[in-house]
């Protein structure tokens, strides 16, 4: 690896925060920008090196940002452009970077290009998206579903066709075959980037072009009645299509006019497929994300050959990347419990590539439950009571013990975790064993030691449930050892044995090893070998 060619988002770590449960500044019970803004030298404080912001574009929140009615504007919910500048501002006066959320695989039926397109069938920009002629019964051109369940197919009684929406019927798709909706999104970045912003997550980049013959979709042969109704078919011909790779390389080169600015990728897709997207010779997304230990069985044998397969999966020099949470799936602490979220904190952070952090995963937050009448989410709405509900990872971030958790001086738009009195970032930042200081020393180790940001994964031979690897660099190596047990265990150590720098526990630092590693249950252990 040259350091030298190294750049911010290789040796950073990216935090996400969900703009509406971070921090409400104006008290009507929604994260706002400004809020933010107040929250900065705590995220200086953690160490992290970037935000991502989940969509602050107007919209008329039938997906809470996700269906846009304006790309280049702030909405009134979050604060005015004025404040976004002035974070842009606060944000790099800390040294931290600002990604943004871009979607544009859909829009809201609101935006005015939508508008537009459904005038008549012969208006300029009915191509912006995709429309289709009945089939000659009346019903759905095919069997394409809606990710939020039902078809993906809605019926416009003026113009007589069916236009797509992979998600809500409220976000129709746009026609990424059009080289004028290309061109409307390309200039789009372009403004974000002239004001400030490091980069783009592109949300659902994978979906962005569709079969241009429109066949049906396979049937699933392992779909089981419980699971998501879209899962019923599997979306060979409406989603990562060999054409969208071109796309992905048009959004790199335009992010390329712009110097240290980076491409991310949502990919939900298995690693085979998922590092098509970092594109010929590495000319597509820097980071497509690797979702992977988001459904991964989490035991040792099973985390450690998703690894494996990751590593030999990535083209040859393509930068890894690793996610524990965010705003899609349950919280990691619910998934893995709370002694084990700290054994996948020293996981995401000490494995090769960019980790990415999702906001209150720091402090353990966990899934809450939400009462029926309090659920906001879509796809829970559409989909109820098989648990795709996303409320209970979107929760307000607790900040302290005081009313609302130090999060808005009104009414939260989703309840609190009952714990926030006392599992709360305040009471954990005085904490020296927390959760919280574990991630602090954790990211810090990771930004100081060269073995850590730029060393080679090597996997170690392990008993039982534990998962050890060497991350080596110029001679010297850390071994990571992490027990997904609850049962003691120890592992024999090569060589002239090291010394401990890091436990979950945070109480072992300086500790001798020599030939055996003892670790306790739910324990992982740094060492920094001799």
């Amino acid at each position: 690896m040259n350091i030298a060619a190294t750049v911010w988002w290789q040796a950073g770590t990216i935090y996400q925060i969900y703009p509406r449960s971070f921090q409400d500044a104006n008290g009507d019970g929604i994260g706002d920008l400004t809020g933010i803004i107040g929250r900065l030298p705590y995220l200086t404080r953690l160490g992290v090196d970037a935000i991502w912001l989940s969509p602050i574009f107007p919209s008329p929140m039938a997906d809470f940002g996700y269906d846009i009615s304006d790309y280049i504007g702030i909405d009134p919910i979050f604060g005015t452009s004025a404040d976004f500048d002035a974070l842009v501002a606060a944000a790099h006066g800390q040294r931290l970077k600002l990604i943004l959320d871009l979607v544009p695989n859909h829009t809201s039926d609101q935006h005015p290009w939508f508008l537009e397109s459904r005038g008549s069938r012969d208006n300029p920009k009915r191509d912006w998206y995709i429309w289709r002629d009945p089939k000659p019964d009346g019903s759905a051109p095919n069997n394409w579903m809606s990710e939020f369940g039902g078809s993906a197919w809605q019926f416009d009684d003026a113009t007589g066709q069916y236009y797509y929406h992979a998600f809500l019927d409220k976000q129709p798709d746009l026609n990424w075959r059009n080289p004028e909706v290309r061109h409307a999104i390309y200039e789009v970045m372009r403004f974000w980037l002239r004001r400030g912003v490091d980069g783009f997550r592109v949300d659902v980049i994978w979906h962005l072009i569709k079969d241009g013959e429109f066949r049906d979709n396979p049937v699933n042969p392992n779909f089981n009645a419980g699971r998501p109704p879209h899962e019923a078919v599997l979306t060979l011909h409406s989603a990562d299509q060999p054409e969208v790779q071109e796309v992905v390389a048009e959004m790199r080169r335009v992010v390329d006019e712009f110097d240290d600015r980076v491409l991310i990728g949502e990919v939900y897709l298995p690693v085979e497929r998922l590092v098509a997207y970092y594109g010929k010779d590495l000319s597509g997304a820097n980071l497509p994300f690797n979702f992977a230990l988001l459904s991964a069985p989490w035991n040792a044998r099973e985390i450690a050959a998703l690894i494996d397969r990751y590593e030999q999966a990535l083209p040859l020099g393509a930068w890894p990347n690793w996610v524990l949470g965010n705003h899609d799936r349950p919280r990691v602490a619910s998934r893995v419990g709370a002694a084990q979220a700290r054994v996948a904190a020293m996981l995401l952070l000490t494995l090769r590539g960019t980790p990415t952090l999702y906001y209150g995963d720091e402090i353990g937050m966990r899934q809450v439950a939400i009462p029926a009448e309090r659920v906001q989410d879509p796809f829970e709405k559409n989909v109820p009571g098989i648990g795709v509900g996303r409320d209970g990872c979107r929760t307000p971030m607790q900040w302290g013990a005081t009313d609302n958790a130090g999060f808005t001086s009104g009414e939260p738009w989703l309840p609190l975790a009952d714990d926030f009195a006392t599992d709360n970032a305040a009471a954990f930042a005085s904490d020296p064993h927390s959760i919280l200081s574990l991630y602090v020393k954790l990211i810090d180790l990771r930004k100081h030691t060269l073995e850590l940001v730029f060393g080679d994964y090597v996997p170690l031979q392990t008993a039982g449930d534990v998962l050890a690897y060497l991350r080596v660099y110029d001679g010297r190596a850390l071994l990571v050892a992490l027990n997904f047990s609850s049962e003691a265990t120890s592992m024999h150590v090569e060589g002239e044995g090291g010394e401990i720098a890091l436990t979950t526990e945070l109480d072992r630092r300086g500790e001798n090893v020599s030939g055996v590693l003892e670790l306790r249950g739910n324990e992982g252990v740094i060492v920094r070998l001799r």
